[in-house]
């Protein structure tokens, strides 16, 4: 064994290219420039849409399965759905099914409030619990069931 045997060995493995350390600097420069960007980036703007219309309506089960929507307001009634009815009846199955998570009390009828806003928006929300449920999302067949309580 030469004296210089064991300098040549030490310099050879300081050429070779460990993957394992290469990934982990990749991955280290990644999370830093990710880390980077989200400090130095703006907060997104928040938008605040106002309403342009609102109904606050009492939906109440009739005995022969329709439904009547009423004006919370006045006490007039201004539609009866009869039949099927799927969306809005699942609609408002949704928020129910809310009001039983929150425990409320289901035998007294409690309003829901129904919202226009720009650009042809519709949103359902029930002040007991604060559930809302945008209408739009669901196509303009349906929004229209409750875009005319609007009227």
């Amino acid at each position: 064994m030469k004296a210089s045997e064991p300098l040549q060995w030490t310099a050879r493995a300081r050429r070779e290219f460990n993957p394992a350390i290469g990934f982990a600097l990749f991955a280290l420069a990644c999370l830093m420039i990710v880390g980077w960007v989200r400090l130095t980036s703006p907060a997104p703007a928040q938008t605040v849409i106002t309403p342009t219309a609102k109904r606050v309506l009492d939906f109440i089960d009739q005995p022969d399965g329709s439904i009547n929507v009423m004006d919370h307001d006045s006490g007039a009634v201004i539609e009866r759905f009869s039949g099927e009815q799927g969306f809005l009846r699942g609609t408002l199955r949704a928020l129910v099914r809310e009001r039983k998570v929150h425990g409320l009390d289901l035998r007294q009828p409690q309003p829901f409030e129904l919202i226009a806003h720009d650009g042809n928006r519709l949103t359902l929300r029930d002040p007991a619990t604060g559930s809302t449920i945008a209408l739009e999302s669901f196509g303009p067949t349906n929004t229209a069931v409750f875009a005319r309580l609007l009227d």
